[in-house]
Formats: C-alpha cells, structure tokens, sequence
C-alpha cells in the first residue's frame, strides 16, 4: 500500500464511522502565537477542544501536515521526523476511550493487517495532577491483548499537551508494532523502543492545564488520536525506515 491509497483508506473508514472529513491547517498557525508551526493534528482545533462548538460536528477526520522539533536531536535514525503527516480522528464530547480505542484496533488489525500478537500498548501510570488510567488498560485487556503487552509509563510518554504553556490535555495510550517478534518477549517500548515502533496515539483530553500548573477537568471530555502516515507505511511496505518508502525514495 503507497501513502496515497493509505491516507485515503484511512479517512474513508472513519467516514463510515460517521465522522466528517476536514481539511488541513496550514504549517503556519493562525490566531496562535504559542508555537511557530503547527506541531499536531489537534493544534488547529484547539478552540473546539475546549468546547466551541465545530461547524463539521461532533466527529472528524483528516490528515494534517507537521513540523516538530521536540524530537531533533533523533532526527537521523529510521522513524523520526521533523515534518511528517499525521491523520487524526476527534471526538469532541461525543464518544470517549472504549470506541476510541476499539476503533483504533478495529483499524489497524482488520483494515491494515496488523497481527495483533505484534501490538504492544502504553498507558499513563497515574501521578498527584491524574490518576493511573487503569479503563484503557481494561479496555485493551477485552479487546485481547494480554497484560504483558501493556505497560503502563509516567506523564513524560503517556499524557500529550498542551500544544503551548496552557491548554487541553489528558493521558493517552499508545500502539507500538513490535519489527523483531523473534526479541525477547519481555522486552516493551520501553526497554526496547528501536523494536516497537510507535503508529498511533489516541489522547483523552479532560483536562486544561491552568496558568499556575494545575489541571482542571474540562467541561467536556474530547478524544484526539493521531496516526503516523511515514511509519505505518513503513510498516505496510515491509521496509526498515522511513526512507525507504516512495515518500523519499525519489530523493
């Protein structure tokens, strides 16, 4: 599968799970000084995250273009980026971490393939500002993967936002593809992450990250996922980097 025919398997199955497609932001964000990019799929839709209501409804889908720098000093090895494209699907107040993830999976095992026995999952391990997020990890548990392939990780890899020093934000699950099912089975993302690649982040957003470093419950529970295009293909094609792919191979 080429990215063209990946982008467009994407959003044409979460237009059948009946969100509307939108289309990107531009790389230079607008009415937002907090960044100089625009680093996420949700950045553009930061005023609807925090409960303005969108004009499209309550469930979208699109691919948006990146630039991310939090990651350059990794830039170099297989499957860091800088710019990159990133579909994402949101919930805004409509369903939250059970269908979130049970689409995810559905995506990515049925859609694409995926081996589930090859899925490894991360969850937010709890602190003093959110408790450890033990209904995704029971929600993975129901959807068949086992407790060893779950690992629960602090805020530094499990919680996402805000884009800027305030903002939404909530703890997240991550999906990893494990490129070596042969490696020790103890291994995790973790302990091995050059083995499990990360594709797909869904984030619950319910929280918003005051001025003074507290975080309080948002008024309405969103879900922000985002999928990385390079990686998965990657994936799909059966390469070992992102630079492997038609994407860059022209290059």
């Amino acid at each position: 599968m080429d990215a063209k025919t990946f982008r467009q398997t994407y959003l044409d199955f979460f237009k059948s799970k009946g969100h509307a497609i939108i289309g990107g932001a531009s790389l230079i964000p607008e009415h937002d000084a907090s960044v100089l990019f625009t680093t996420a799929g949700m950045h553009p839709l930061v005023p609807f995250l925090l409960g303005e209501p969108h004009p499209a409804g309550k469930r979208l889908a699109n691919c948006q273009k990146c630039v991310r720098t939090d990651d350059i000093t990794e830039v170099g090895d297989d499957v860091h980026l800088t710019f990159f494209e990133m579909l994402g699907n949101w919930s805004l107040g409509d369903y939250w971490k059970a269908e979130a993830i049970q689409m995810s999976f559905e995506f990515l095992t049925e859609r694409l393939g995926f081996e589930p026995d090859r899925l490894r999952v991360t969850c937010f391990a709890g602190d003093a500002d959110a408790p450890r997020d033990t209904e995704a990890a029971d929600i993975w548990r129901s959807l068949g993967i086992p407790q060893s392939h779950i690992t629960f990780l602090p805020k530094a890899d499990n919680w996402w936002g805000p884009v800027g020093p305030v903002g939404p934000c909530g703890p997240d699950t991550e999906m990893f593809y494990d490129m070596d099912p042969s490696g020790p089975p103890d291994e995790t993302p973790e302990s091995n992450p050059g083995r499990f690649w990360e594709v797909w982040n869904d984030v619950f957003m319910q929280y918003d990250k005051q001025t003074d470093d507290t975080y309080a419950p948002l008024d309405v529970k969103n879900v922000d996922t985002g999928l990385g295009l390079e990686r998965t293909i990657a994936i799909l094609q059966g390469v070992s980097s992102l630079f492997e792919t038609e994407l860059f191979q022209p290059i």
